[in-house]
């Protein structure tokens, strides 16, 4: 296994440590409780949902990734599904082994900080918490069972994702500024009214809104390489009380 992509499976498995100690505590304390905890008997602490190729896709990591959709604020508003969740992982893996074959020079730390600035900026729930403040920001954060480690580490790992995708694929994709106005005012602007949020100035966030439209029509050239990934390896996905091979 590549050097990326044991990191990024160490990340996937700091997160299960955080799902099952920092935001379930007992579990942790029946752990460390020596004889006390096994007379108690054994304690199912996770489960294998998917198998892509060599790697594992875990209960846990399933609902990491439903905390971080908090902080998708320019994407679809409709509820995730948890077979959505599974493929959105799946595909995450897929690329994230290519990434491990093709490997990538490493994020910034900059690139990191300037990402998360702009992110306290789209969030129309992040009014509340007064997100324009660290301690505001570290509150929104926490409201949604995370630390700001965990999800500096996850948006980095996004970035390289996402950086993986666009070198590939968007050769030959423009995104006008006519549809970048238009996003603004059809979706976002209304994202923000219905949270009764201040709608931030469109130059602020044109970067962001470009992404998303980028990432839209890079999706069609994606979904094709992906199914053909999913045919060339060995993907399934597991059933309730079915172990993994």
């Amino acid at each position: 296994m590549g050097g990326r992509r044991r990191i990024a499976r160490e990340l996937l498995l700091a997160m299960v440590a955080a799902v099952l100690c920092g935001f379930g505590g007992g579990l942790c304390a029946q752990q460390s409780g020596g004889e006390n905890a096994n007379a108690a008997g054994p304690v199912t602490l996770d489960r294998v949902v998917a198998v892509v190729n060599d790697d594992l896709i875990l209960e846990s990591d399933l609902e990491a990734e439903r905390r971080f959709e908090a902080f998708q604020p320019l994407s679809a508003t409709k509820p995730v599904t948890r077979d959505q969740l599974i493929n959105r992982l799946i595909d995450r893996d897929l690329i994230l082994q290519q990434i491990a074959i093709e490997p990538q020079p490493p994020i910034a730390e900059a690139d990191v900080d300037a990402e998360l600035q702009s992110l306290r900026k789209t969030i129309p729930q992040c009014a509340a918490y007064h997100c324009e403040t660290d301690a505001g920001w570290q509150k929104f954060i926490e409201a949604q069972g995370l630390t700001p480690p965990e999800l500096r580490e996850h948006w980095k790992l996004r970035m390289e994702v996402l950086r993986f995708i666009e070198e590939r694929f968007r050769a030959g994709i423009r995104i006008s500024d006519q549809e970048i106005d238009q996003y603004y005012k059809n979706t976002l602007v209304q994202a923000f009214q219905k949270q009764n949020a201040q709608v931030p100035p469109e130059d602020t966030i044109k970067d962001k809104i470009r992404e998303i439209l980028l990432q839209q029509q890079v999706d069609k050239l994606l979904d094709d390489w992906l199914t053909t990934l999913r045919a060339q390896g060995s993907v399934r996905i597991l059933k309730p009380g079915e172990e993994a091979p």
